[in-house]
C-alpha cells in the first residue's frame, strides 16, 4: 500500500463510509435518547435545544462559526493575502462580550416575557413590533444569500478539489444531506454532531498545518515556518503578506485594507455576528430555560468562554495553511501548482493540502470531520431560519395550534431555505469573488444592527420609533451601497455620467470607511428622531435596568475563575497582533 499517496485511495473511502455510518447512528441514538426524556416538550425544545453542558455550548458555537467558507475561503484568502483576514478571525474577545455583557440582558428579558426569546423578540420588546418583524426579514434574506448559498458553494470547491466531484453535485449532495438531517435532528442533532466533529476539525486541521510545514522544512516545522514567513514576506511586490496592518498607501493590500480602519471594520462585523446573530446566539438562548438564574448565566458564560478559545484556532487551523499552500507551491515536487491571482486556484487551498500533505487513511480520518463541520454549519443555519419563521412570523398568525404542528411548520420553513439556497446560487456565480461578496454584505448589514441593539441596551433615550428608523433606513442605505456595488464592480468599473460623477463618494469609498461612516449615520440620525418622537414606556426602559435582585444574581453567576480564564483569550488575541503587527 502506497501510504504517502496524493490520491484518495480505497482505505480514506473505507474509512469515510465507516465513520460517517457511525456518527449516523450515534446522532440517531442522541436524538432518540432525547425524545424520550422530552416527550410533551414543545417546539422550543426543538429548536433552541435545552440544558447543554458549558463545554457542549461552546462546542456548538465554535462548529456553528465553522463552515465550508472558511474550508475553502479563509485558507484560499491565506493564500492571496496572508494574515490580512485575521482580523475576522482572531476574535475570541468578542465572544466574551456576548458571554459578559449580552447573555444577562437577554437572560433579563426571557424573565419578563416568559419564554425564550429570538433576537427579533428583543426588538419588539425594546422598540416596536415593526423593527422586530423587520429584523426577521433582513436576516432570513442574509441567511438565503449569503450563509447557506456561500456555504453550499464552498464546500462544492471543496470535494472539487479534495476528491474530484463535479461541482454542482457537491454543492447540491451537501444540501440535500443538512436539510434532510435538520428536519429531523432539530437543535439536539446540530449540538450532538458539533461536539463529534470538533475534536476531530481540530487536530485534522493542525495535522495539515505540521505536515505541511514539515514538508515545507525538509523535516523540520521551524525551518518550514521560516520559510514560509520568508516566501510571504516577499509577495505582493515586496510588501508582504505576513502583517495585519498595510499603512503603506503603494501596498497592494492598501486599497483593500486601509490602514488602522481595518480593525475597527472587521470590529463592526464581529460585534454583530457574535452578540446579536440569531445563528450564533441561538446557542446561547437554548440553555435558558427553567433554571435559577445564576446557574444558567454560568454555564451559558462559561460556554462563550469556552468558544472565544475555540475562536482562537481557525486562523491556525486555515488562514496559516493557505499561507503554507502558497510557499509549497515554490517547492518543486510538493504538488501544490497555484496561481495567486487565479481565484479559483487559491480557494482549492486547504483541499490540495488535505490530498497531497496528509498520509493515507489519515485523509479519510480528516475528511469524515471536515463533513461534520460542514453539515452542522449548514444546519445550523437551517434551524436559525426555522426559529425565526416559527417564533416570529408563524405563532403571531396561527395562534393556539399543537406543539406538533409548530414543529411541522419549522421543518418546512426549512425546506424552503434550502429550495432558495440553490435558487441564488447560480446568481450569486455571477457576482464576482465570492469571498469579496460575502463581506461586503455583511459590512452592509452590520452597522444598523450594531447600532439598534447597543443603543436600546444602554440608552433609555432612544425611542421606539429611533430604533425602527435607524434598523429600517440603515439596511436600506446597506442595499443601496450593495446595488452601485453590482454595477460599478464594487467601485473599480468607470462610470461616466453626471450622476455617477456626483454620487462617486457613496460607491467609490473604500468599504471598510463606509461601513464605520454608515454606522456613525445611523447611531446620530437616532438620536436626532428620539428628540421628535414619543419616549419609551417604564416596561420598555425596565427591561435594560438591572435591579438589585437582578445585579446579586449576576455576581452569584461568574467566579475568579471565569475572570482569570477570559483574561486568557485577551492575552492570546493580544500575542497574535503584536506577533503579526
Amino acid at each position: 500500500m502506497n501510504w504517502t499517496s496524493k490520491e484518495f485511495i480505497w482505505l480514506d473511502w473505507a474509512i469515510l463510509a465507516i465513520g460517517i455510518l457511525a456518527i449516523i447512528v450515534a446522532v440517531y441514538r442522541t436524538i432518540k435518547k432525547d425524545k424520550e426524556k422530552m416527550k410533551g416538550a414543545d417546539s422550543q425544545d426543538y429548536l433552541f435545544g435545552k440544558g447543554e453542558p458549558w463545554y457542549i455550548i461552546g462546542a456548538a458555537i465554535f462548529a456553528a462559526n465553522i463552515g465550508s467558507e472558511h474550508l475553502v475561503g479563509l485558507a484560499g484568502t491565506g493564500a492571496k493575502d496572508g494574515v490580512g483576514m485575521a482580523h475576522w478571525e482572531m476574535q475570541g474577545w468578542m465572544i466574551l462580550i456576548l458571554g459578559w455583557l449580552f447573555v444577562p440582558f437577554y437572560q433579563l428579558l426571557n424573565n419578563k416575557m416568559g419564554k425564550i426569546i429570538t433576537m427579533p423578540d428583543f426588538l419588539k420588546f425594546r422598540y416596536t413590533q415593526r423593527t422586530g418583524s423587520w429584523l426577521s426579514i433582513i436576516t432570513l434574506i442574509a441567511y438565503v444569500l449569503t450563509k447557506v448559498s456561500v456555504t453550499a458553494f464552498t464546500g462544492g470547491i471543496f470535494f472539487e478539489y479534495l476528491i474530484g466531484l463535479p461541482f454542482w453535485y457537491g454543492a447540491i449532495g451537501l444540501i440535500v444531506v443538512t436539510a434532510i438531517f435538520t428536519v429531523f435532528g432539530g437543535m439536539k442533532g446540530v449540538m450532538t454532531l458539533s461536539a463529534i466533529q470538533t475534536p476531530i476539525l481540530i487536530i485534522g486541521s493542525f495535522l495539515v498545518l505540521f505536515l505541511g510545514l514539515n514538508m515545507l522544512g525538509n523535516g523540520s516545522i521551524t525551518e518550514g515556518w521560516s520559510q514560509m514567513m520568508n516566501v510571504c514576506n516577499a509577495a505582493h511586490d515586496g510588501f508582504g503578506t505576513t502583517h495585519l496592518f498595510h499603512t503603506d498607501p503603494a501596498d497592494p493590500m492598501y486599497n483593500q485594507y486601509p490602514g488602522y480602519v481595518v480593525f475597527l471594520g472587521a470590529s463592526i462585523i464581529g460585534f454583530w455576528y457574535w452578540c446579536t446573530d440569531q445563528h450564533i446566539v441561538q446557542r446561547v438562548l437554548g440553555q435558558t430555560k427553567g433554571e435559577d438564574n445564576a446557574k444558567v448565566m454560568a454555564r451559558a458564560r462559561r460556554g462563550t468562554i469556552a468558544a472565544g478559545y475555540f475562536k482562537l484556532l481557525p486562523v491556525f487551523m486555515f488562514l496559516i495553511p493557505g499561507m503554507v499552500a502558497y510557499a509549497l507551491s515554490m517547492k518543486t515536487g510538493s504538488g501544490i501548482e497555484m496561481d495567486i491571482t487565479n481565484t479559483h486556484d487559491t480557494d482549492g487551498a486547504f483541499a490540495m493540502m488535505v490530498k497531497n500533505i496528509l498520509p493515507a487513511g489519515v485523509k479519510g480520518i480528516v475528511t469524515i470531520g471536515f463533513v461534520c463541520a460542514l453539515v452542522a454549519s449548514l444546519a445550523a443555519f437551517f434551524n436559525s431560519c426555522a426559529t425565526l419563521f416559527t417564533e416570529d412570523f408563524y405563532k403571531p398568525m396561527k395562534k393556539g395550534m399543537s406543539e406538533a404542528h409548530y414543529v411541522l411548520v419549522g421543518r418546512i420553513a426549512t425546506v424552503v431555505v434550502v429550495i432558495l439556497g440553490l435558487a441564488w446560487m447560480p446568481i450569486m456565480m455571477n457576482m464576482g469573488n465570492l469571498y469579496s461578496y460575502l463581506q461586503d454584505i455583511q459590512s452592509l448589514i452590520a452597522p444598523a444592527m450594531v447600532a439598534v441593539f447597543t443603543l436600546g441596551i444602554f440608552s433609555k433615550r432612544i425611542t421606539p420609533k429611533a430604533g425602527e428608523w435607524g434598523l429600517i433606513g440603515g439596511f436600506l442605505i446597506g442595499m443601496l451601497r450593495l446595488v452601485t456595488n453590482v454595477l460599478t464592480s464594487s467601485g473599480k468599473a468607470a462610470m461616466d455620467g453626471a450622476f455617477w460623477d456626483a454620487t462617486a463618494w457613496f460607491w467609490q469609498t473604500n468599504w471598510l470607511v463606509f461601513e464605520v461612516w454608515l454606522l456613525v449615520f445611523i447611531i446620530v440620525m437616532m438620536f436626532v428622531v428620539s428628540f421628535f418622537t414619543p419616549a419609551p414606556s417604564k416596561a420598555q426602559v425596565e427591561a435594560i435596568t438591572f435591579n438589585a435582585e437582578y445585579r446579586k444574581s449576576i455576581r452569584e453567576s461568574w467566579t475568579i475563575g471565569d475572570v482569570i480564564a477570559s483574561l486568557g483569550v485577551i492575552a492570546l488575541c493580544a500575542a497574535f497582533y503584536i506577533y503579526f503587527w
